[in-house]
């Protein structure tokens, strides 16, 4: 299982930590810290740095902003991703790493930084995980493993934990659609008529809204750790970045969203491993959803089609930048077709009536 395991490598150039420092603010703040032994980095993700410290004693995982990011508003926020980690624990959900310190003192490392522990593990990737041949038994509790965990995290008390605090659930799916409608036509590069569709659509039929629950916002297999001895359990759900509160089934909807089935565009099978034969479907991801934590999901297409609008969006504004010549990366050269394929998918969609 170990090619499987999220591996750091060298830190990348300029993105180096100051270990004298950090070494010596971790000493005065952290009991039995220990000596950093060895700095490396977690190659994934286009948004916060992730690097893995070694120490004597146990292994530490620090998370910092990009570099130049303090130009980014609202974005980047260490001190929330910390306290997100912090109410966790605290309402009693076990399945997150071990926050350990924040830092907002700048003159450490130049920027706010978190460190919590590692949490040891596999973490399933679309493009590696076929050449594991998980039996599909297995593949199918951990996709149930999967379902059941997001029902447990909206299950939590948001006014009870506090968790409340971490956004404004009132008129939540409305801001959603707007915003997301806004990002795309300040990116939009091509005329993709199925995204003026699926604009309209979600305008139209906004459905009222259900009682506020914590939203993860990114809820998908390659957001958890997994137990290497037994792939169906779950040892901690990552990347708390987008966390807030507001209607669940837009949670439910993001997840969908990227739950290609074995007979969708090869494109989308690259998002997510739920192709792969023992997977649960769409159509039975909501049907586990609805009976582990009783909610009406009869609606669910309306928030299954806003998950793919938005992704289509993010990939809008990602192509919308190598257009504009702002990323040079060869990879973002066709991504219009992932528009093209994401949107017409939820046309397609709200045209058949079905996810």
């Amino acid at each position: 299982m170990n090619s499987q395991q999220d591996s750091p490598t060298v830190v990348r150039p300029g993105e180096e930590l100051n270990k004298a420092s950090l070494q010596a603010y971790l000493n005065d703040h952290v009991p039995n810290f220990g000596s950093i032994t060895n700095i490396a980095q977690f190659p994934g993700g286009y948004s916060n740095l992730t690097y893995l410290l070694n120490t004597e004693n146990r292994e530490y995982v620090l998370r910092r902003p990009p570099f130049g990011a303090k130009d980014i508003k609202g974005g980047h926020d260490m001190g929330r991703e910390f306290r997100v980690l912090t109410m966790l624990q605290n309402a009693g959900y076990r399945q997150v790493p071990e926050p350990v310190i924040f830092c907002d003192d700048e003159s450490v490392m130049g920027c706010p930084f978190y460190v919590m522990a590692r949490v040891p593990g596999v973490i399933l990737r679309a493009q590696t995980a076929p050449e594991l041949n998980i039996p599909v038994d297995v593949m199918r509790r951990l996709s149930e493993a999967l379902v059941d965990n997001l029902v447990r995290l909206h299950a939590l008390d948001i006014q009870q934990t506090g968790l409340i605090q971490l956004g404004k659930p009132e008129g939540y799916i409305r801001r959603q659609v707007e915003g997301w409608h806004k990002r795309y036509l300040t990116a939009q590069t091509n005329d993709v008529l199925a995204m003026t569709e699926l604009a309209r659509y979600l305008m139209d039929a906004m459905p009222p809204e259900n009682p506020p629950t914590l939203l993860h916002n990114d809820f998908k297999y390659d957001n958890v750790v997994l137990n290497p001895d037994n792939l169906t359990e779950i040892r901690a759900v990552l990347d708390w970045e987008m966390c807030t509160v507001g209607d669940p089934l837009m949670d439910v909807g993001t997840s969908l969203s990227y739950w290609a089935e074995a007979g969708d565009n090869a494109f989308r099978h690259s998002f997510n491993l739920t192709h792969l034969p023992g997977n649960l479907t769409r159509q039975e991801f909501a049907h586990r959803y609805a009976e582990a934590s009783g909610r009406d999901v009869s609606n669910l297409l309306y928030y299954y089609v806003f998950g793919l609008f938005k992704n289509a969006v993010v990939i809008q504004q990602i192509y919308g930048r190598y257009k504009k010549g702002l990323t040079q990366d060869p990879r973002f050269a066709g991504l219009l077709t992932g528009v093209q394929v994401l949107s017409a998918a939820g046309v397609k969609a709200v045209e058949a009536n079905h996810i």
